[in-house]
């Protein structure tokens, strides 16, 4: 047991001293000092530990990334045909002539490296505070790391109904690009919002996104990452959701070696409503693991949690998802639902689904399943003229439409459709 502390420890120390804290004036200081503190005393994760057993951290707490190749874009830049204001990053460094116009009616949107050294802002109720919250009851030392070191992001404050949804472009150009974002959205009271974010960031990529929606708040968050075969990501999205609001979060996954999505969400007034979602399609050296933990803290609220994999040639997909239901959270309605699709004998579905429950008028249910293509359905498609390869696309779609159905926006559910119905084509 000495031997592992020494381990972790060691690895923290490297890891820590191979980056520097950003500049920063009174409002973020205290909270890098504080991520920076926690992460110490955490330690990096380490494959033994509970919540990475099924997935292996090395390779996103070495002190340097291991290089991924850019890959050309197969079907053209996600959400290019609809109307958005452009945030764009190139491996994790904002790119200002890529971008638009910050300025958007009912948003104020600012960047953290411009505003990071005021001596104020109205970030600092927020940066590293729902990340702070979201280490309890299970530790996130990567998300710590971020908020003491991610060097850039967007702040955005909505006030009304932008009309127009914002979309942060990720780009990797360069085969060793290390990249860590830090994004920070305040819904106000009775506001709206949706944010797309895609693209494959960076060869390694380290991203928090913390929200906070107020009393009937609405945010929306559709992201895709995909393209680049050996990309590693680790995201994380910390939400505190207030009485009568509305968010939402799916996430459409192609290619990687590693992909470790995130997912940390607190109900905490009455009748508040979260549903968080996802899709993944992996070829080979593919390893997907989602981690969702829903915590209901006030009464008749609302939850969600759906996520779809198609894995085939080896490929691992990883699902742990928690509904914790505290004292007093009367009338919960609570669901959860992980599935899988194994396209051959050697892809691996891992999965871990949670109930904990302490309050009596509930309604939970969680169920995690994972098996081949029907043969009767595939028997019946190939008796009416459709090709073996079609029939099989056919059938893969129509698994993973439950998850593309908690997409709000119809537009959007289907530019995903048609990304994941090429895909599915290329590979044939």
């Amino acid at each position: 047991m000495t031997v592992r502390t020494d381990l972790r420890a060691d690895a923290t120390a490297a890891l820590v001293a191979s980056r520097s804290l950003p500049p920063g004036g009174g409002w973020i200081m205290p909270a890098r000092a504080d991520a920076l503190r926690r992460l110490r005393a955490m330690g990096v994760p380490q494959k033994r530990d509970e919540y990475w057993r099924f997935t292996d951290p090395g390779s996103l707490v070495a002190p340097l990334p291991l290089p991924a190749e850019p890959m050309a874009p197969e079907d053209g830049e996600a959400f290019e045909g609809l109307e958005a204001l452009r945030v764009v990053f190139t491996d994790g460094v904002f790119d200002p002539a890529a971008s638009d116009d910050l300025a958007l009616a009912g948003v104020e949107i600012d960047r953290l490296a411009a505003v990071a050294e005021a001596d104020g802002h109205w970030a600092q109720d927020l940066f590293g505070v729902l990340e702070r919250e979201g280490q309890m009851p299970v530790p996130r030392p990567l998300a710590a790391l971020n908020t003491a070191f991610a060097p850039d992001g967007i702040l955005i404050r909505v006030t009304g109904d932008p009309g127009r949804p914002i979309h942060i472009v990720q780009r990797h150009v360069a085969a060793a690009s290390d990249a860590m974002l830090h994004h920070v959205v305040r819904v106000e009271p009775g506001a709206r919002l949706t944010l797309l974010t895609s693209g494959p960031a960076a060869a390694r990529l380290n991203k928090v996104i913390e929200v906070d929606v107020a009393e009937g708040g609405v945010f929306h968050h559709v992201r895709m990452q995909g393209r680049d075969h050996g990309r590693r990501a680790a995201t994380h999205l910390f939400a505190r959701v207030a009485a009568r609001a509305d968010f939402r979060s799916f996430t459409l996954t192609f290619n990687g070696a590693l992909t470790r999505n995130e997912a940390i969400v607190t109900l905490a007034g009455d009748e508040a409503r979260a549903h968080v979602a996802g899709a993944s399609v992996g070829d080979g050296e593919f390893h997907h693991d989602d981690t969702v933990f829903v915590t209901h803290a006030a009464e008749a609220c609302e939850s969600r949690q759906v996520f779809k994999k198609v894995l085939r040639h080896g490929a691992v997909g990883v699902f742990q998802g928690k509904i914790l239901v505290r004292p007093g959270a009367q009338k919960t309605d609570g669901y959860q639902l992980s599935q899988a699709l194994l396209l051959d004998e050697r892809s691996q579905f891992l999965a871990k689904p949670e109930l904990e429950i302490y309050a009596d008028d509930v309604k939970c249910s969680h169920g995690s399943t994972a098996g081949a293509l029907d043969p009767d359905a595939l028997f019946y498609l190939r008796s009416r003229g459709v090709t073996e390869a079609e029939a099989k696309n056919l059938l893969t779609l129509a698994f993973l439409r439950e998850a593309l159905d908690e997409i709000a926006d119809e537009r959007l559910a289907e530019d995903l459709s048609r990304r994941l119905e090429a895909w599915l084509r290329r590979r044939s």
